[in-house]
């Protein structure tokens, strides 16, 4: 079974080949890797690294984006050109650990969704201060949105493709990581099974960090504001 893995980039030349070179390490044997860059037109030249360091790789492949830029819709651009019958999205600057695929994707036989949780039994997140942070917001989150998921902020998980192709992308894919409390609230409420296991997420090794935490917890307030209003219209 193919699986694509999509990998929204802008400026990670330092990490975005290591990355990849781990992530074909970890595909499992049963699995062929179609691995998408989605790159927002990186002016640090990450998808020409790429290039140059896969030019005899078929499995890797790159997407440029020129316009309407943006994490949540290179997301969605990677998954719309994508042709494994399993889909993987997971950050590009190491936070999201590529020795959690083979688990995920062994899962993802049993249960629609896979989400890796820094906050259910057995995660973690390396950076104490944004673990600590992350865990309140996402309590409040919980509140907010009655969910019994744990982590919805995480953004890293697996879908069939052909599950995810039924949900409305319009309503899902756009902004920053508010796009994932979305995806989980809409899979929830088209009654595909979900399910938390535990990853540990690791600390940015190269490269600067493009968060920036005051401004995304007023974005994301308004996110969940706005999906709890509109679950309650309808």
């Amino acid at each position: 079974m193919k699986v694509s893995i999509i990998l929204p980039t802008f400026n990670e030349a330092d990490n975005i080949v290591s990355l990849i070179q781990a992530i074909l390490k970890n595909i499992p044997p049963s699995w062929t890797p179609e691995i998408i860059v989605v790159d927002d037109n990186s002016p640090d030249q990450t998808l020409q690294k790429v290039a140059e360091s896969f030019a005899d790789n078929d499995a890797v492949k790159s997407l440029l984006r020129t316009r309407d830029r943006g994490l949540a819709k290179s997301i969605r651009a990677g998954i719309e050109s994508a042709q494994g019958g399993q889909i993987l999205v997971m950050d590009t600057d190491f936070t999201h650990d590529p020795i959690e695929i083979p688990k995920m994707l062994h899962v993802s036989q049993v249960y629609d969704l896979v989400s890796g949780s820094r906050f259910c039994p057995g995660g973690r997140m390396q950076d104490t201060d944004h673990y600590l942070m992350s865990l309140v917001y996402n309590m409040f989150a919980r509140i907010i949105l009655r969910t019994q998921i744990q982590d919805n902020s995480g953004g890293y998980f697996t879908i069939a493709r052909e599950k995810l192709r039924k949900l409305p992308f319009d309503d899902i894919f756009f902004g920053y990581g508010d796009y994932y409390f979305r995806l989980l609230h809409y899979v929830q409420k088209n009654k595909f099974t979900v399910v938390e296991i535990p990853a540990q997420y690791i600390s940015r090794v190269k490269g600067n960090s493009k968060s920036n935490f005051i401004g995304m917890f007023f974005s994301y307030t308004v996110a969940i504001l706005k999906l709890k209003y509109t679950s309650f219209r309808s």
